[in-house]
């Protein structure tokens, strides 16, 4: 098959669409599939990329790094059509999706769509207009999905609530899978290393976006209710974003200053395996993740998760088994990490539970069901 995938984002912008743009992209290659990517220009990079077609864009002020694209070009569908494309995969319904819309229509190919994002937990960023917002996106996704041929959601859960609000396109449930090849030879002391932390400190970690939407406050304030208990613990938080400023201060307020280390940069992906294998848990306190692919991360290295019991993530964090949930609670939080933390035996048998978890649901794997959903679509059987 070829496939032509239409996304609002990519490199160089971190994103949890692009990771898993990339992994999927990887694999459908690695089986002989060509995928073609369009997507925004990102200031002056020249160098060649195969495969991939960029659209001139300006700088988005609601959010540093990311790019928005000015997808008029005459060339568009004379493009697609000449690289004999079988199917438009969309990452979006805003303007690359648009483009994408455009040209399944004009070559009457199938459009699949992924709904990566639970757009309207995100309208805080229009402040005083978020009501109108939440209203506009809500109508305006459902009327876009409506209109492809199959829609994916990364997890069951979110399909669920798609269908709850209106979506009456064939819905599809395709996880993003985890790259169990990154987590092989790990340097396990990595963090303690590079901290200059003594090898036996407890590690706590989350690596998420620096947003509101993922409850940093939430996470640090859980962290102090855990460091009052188990004093010798620190917090380690790897990620980019809007807050990063504001962090430290918070952390700060509540006196975890050397207690807390925020890592604000960008990693390799053999160094953030390391990460994820230094620690002893994973604290995640986001409600707003459709599948958290960082989730599948932390299984992968052996990691225990607790987390907060809200959509994408209450179905990949199985209760007892890999993780344990909670309500969005700094005590509810703090509770159950300090009950992993000090309970060896339960500790053990979660990293048991997490390691198998990843290997249910390894990048292969979910790369033969996305061709499955693709070869459901083309010959018509999705109903779409």
């Amino acid at each position: 098959m070829r496939i032509a995938i239409f996304s609002d984002s990519w490199y160089p912008y971190v994103s949890g669409v692009n990771r898993s743009i990339e992994i999927f992209k990887m694999e459908l290659e690695k089986r002989g599939h060509r995928v073609f990517l369009f997507v925004p220009a990102c200031g002056n990079r020249d160098q060649e990329e195969p495969g991939i077609y960029r659209f001139t864009s300006l700088p988005a002020v609601f959010n540093p790094g990311f790019r928005l694209a000015i997808p008029f070009s005459p060339r568009l569908t004379k493009t697609v059509k000449e690289l004999s494309v079988d199917l438009i995969h969309s990452q979006s319904p805003m303007i690359m999706g648009r483009a994408g819309m455009y040209c399944s229509r004009r070559l009457d190919l199938p459009l699949v769509f992924t709904h990566h994002t639970l757009y309207d937990l995100y309208t805080h960023y229009a402040g005083a207009l978020a009501g109108p917002a939440t209203r506009y996106l809500t109508s305006y996704v459902r009327r876009y999905a409506n209109r492809c041929d199959l829609v994916i959601t990364p997890t069951g859960i979110v399909a669920e609530r798609l269908s709850e609000r209106g979506i009456t396109a064939p819905l599809r449930a395709v996880s993003t899978g985890v790259v169990l090849d990154e987590f092989e030879q790990c340097d396990q002391n990595w963090l303690h290393r590079s901290l200059n932390l003594d090898q036996n400190t407890p590690l706590i970690l989350c690596v998420a976006r620096l947003g509101l939407e993922k409850n940093i406050y939430l996470l640090l304030d859980s962290f102090a209710r855990i460091n009052q208990r188990l004093p010798e613990t620190r917090l380690v938080l790897a990620g980019l974003g809007p807050l990063r400023n504001k962090i430290r201060p918070y952390a700060k307020s509540l006196g975890l200053e050397d207690r807390f280390f925020l890592l604000d940069r960008e990693f390799s992906r053999r160094d953030l395996a390391s990460i994820y294998a230094s620690a002893d848990l994973f604290l995640y306190p986001s409600v707003t993740e459709t599948q958290g692919i960082i989730i599948n991360e932390a299984h992968a290295a052996g990691l225990p998760v607790v987390a907060v019991g809200a959509h994408g993530v209450a179905e990949m964090v199985e209760d007892g088994v890999d993780g344990i949930l909670t309500e969005p609670d700094p005590d509810a939080l703090a509770g159950a990490a300090v009950k992993v933390l000090e309970d060896q035996a339960l500790r053990e048998s979660l990293s048991r539970g997490a390691y198998q978890a990843a290997r249910r649901i390894t990048s292969g794997q979910m790369a033969e069901k996305m061709i499955s959903v693709y070869q459901e679509v083309l010959s018509g059987k999705s109903g779409g």
